[in-house]
């Protein structure tokens, strides 16, 4: 059974069918984060409690994602991805019909339940289907449309609820997955060289205790939890900043505001082959500080401050996931698979605490209070990033010895 070559027709469809796929997890994925300040004014909650709308998800989405890749295992790649992309369809139509705040948390935590489905195996199925020579471009490209949808989404529901409502935005981006979700069923080809495996959630358990037994895993885990938590957190929370005065900008142009996170599509990429030249760690500490940076200038009442402080912030986030993601595949001697994973429900952990957290912050103390709860998780991420440099060290030398 031949590869899937690049230039190929099964190439073509196969990428536009990931891409896609990808497109409407993460715009589905980050619908809400746009809708806290309309959240929080129409059902009379919190910004804390409004941000649960989005910190439940991505909570479910950790706990499920090492889940679902064992269960993909047994039951088949394009069977659980398909599943996955039609139900978290389904329950976007079902949110835009939600009486009440509570129903719209109980959706919300089972799409983050089925959205697991789609990052959780995409990459297994690329690195099982094509050819070697074809797969980095392959997933360079199924990543692109991971960004481009979380890009997407947020500016959809935005301006669809600037200018109707929320309920019409939900109705609007749902139809638009569950289209994308058939042409993904059509375009994707069967899996040729999968071989379901029994389930051995005693093996996986083991493996991932390995892991967590690493002190330098845990370090790059630690890190990927408080980088993210940053990074929800800036973006839960600028917009109650924008829409009030003196700013009182709209839901539109807030919603837009989202469109910086095409400098990470730079970034990631740049400082990933600063990191090869010139060491991990150092470069690491160099797209921290540069986060750190751009918080401090969005304390700035200018709003042209504000809006090039966030640029700045997410310049830095992408270049330090970029190297943290890339540093635990280096790291993991065994079963990366498995450590990638882990990295992953760190990532989205610290998304759901720190989303969450920061809306305590914001409350308390204001912007100031979301900056300060910033500065410290990046100032943990500095020193967990000392400490992994240290571990390493201590290892090579044991090694050398």
């Amino acid at each position: 059974m031949e590869y899937i070559q690049k230039g190929t027709r099964a190439f073509n469809k196969t990428n536009w069918a990931l891409f896609l796929a990808g497109f409407i997890t993460f715009a589905n994925l980050y619908i809400t984060q746009p809708l806290l300040p309309t959240f929080a004014d129409i059902f009379h909650v919190s910004p804390a409690m409004a941000s649960l709308s989005l910190s439940v998800t991505t909570f479910a989405l950790a706990l499920s994602l090492i889940i679902v890749s064992s269960l993909s295992e047994a039951w088949g790649r394009k069977s659980l991805m398909t599943i996955s992309i039609f139900a978290a369809s389904i329950l976007t139509l079902a949110l835009a019909f939600s009486p009440n705040f509570e129903t719209i948390i109980i959706l919300r935590i089972f799409q983050g339940i089925v959205f697991a489905g789609l990052p959780a195996i995409a990459m297994a199925y690329l690195g099982e289907e094509m050819e070697p020579a074809s797969l980095g471009v392959a997933i360079g490209l199924y990543i692109s449309g991971n960004s481009v949808g979380g890009l997407s989404g947020r500016v959809i529901i935005g301006t669809i609820t600037d200018h109707y409502n929320w309920h019409i935005g939900m109705i609007v981006l749902g139809g638009i997955s569950l289209l994308v979700s058939v042409l993904f069923v059509w375009m994707l080809p069967s899996s040729k060289h999968f071989s379901a495996r029994p389930l051995q959630l005693k093996a996986l358990a083991k493996t991932l205790y390995q892991h967590m037994k690493d002190p330098s895993m845990l370090c790059l885990y630690g890190i990927s939890f408080v980088l993210m938590g940053s990074f929800v957190t800036l973006y839960n929370y600028i917009g109650f900043k924008l829409m009030a005065p003196p700013y009182n900008l709209s839901a539109t142009i807030v919603g837009w505001i989202f469109v910086i996170y095409l400098v990470g599509t730079f970034s990631s990429a740049w400082f990933g082959s600063l990191a090869d030249r010139y060491g991990r760690q150092r470069i690491l500490l160099l797209a921290i500080a540069i986060m750190l940076a751009g918080s401090i200038v969005t304390l700035n009442g200018l709003l042209t401050l504000k809006i090039i402080g966030i640029t700045v912030f997410t310049f830095g986030f992408f270049a330090a996931h970029s190297i943290a993601s890339g540093w635990v595949s280096k790291r993991a001697s065994h079963d990366k698979a498995q450590a990638s994973s882990l990295y992953l429900f760190f990532y989205y952990f610290g998304s759901s605490v720190g989303g969450t957290v920061g809306g305590v912050f914001w409350v308390k103390y204001g912007w100031v209070g979301v900056i300060a709860m910033i500065a410290l998780f990046l100032v943990i991420a500095c020193v967990l990033s000392y400490l992994l440099n240290r571990i390493i060290a201590k290892q090579n030398s044991a090694t050398t010895l």
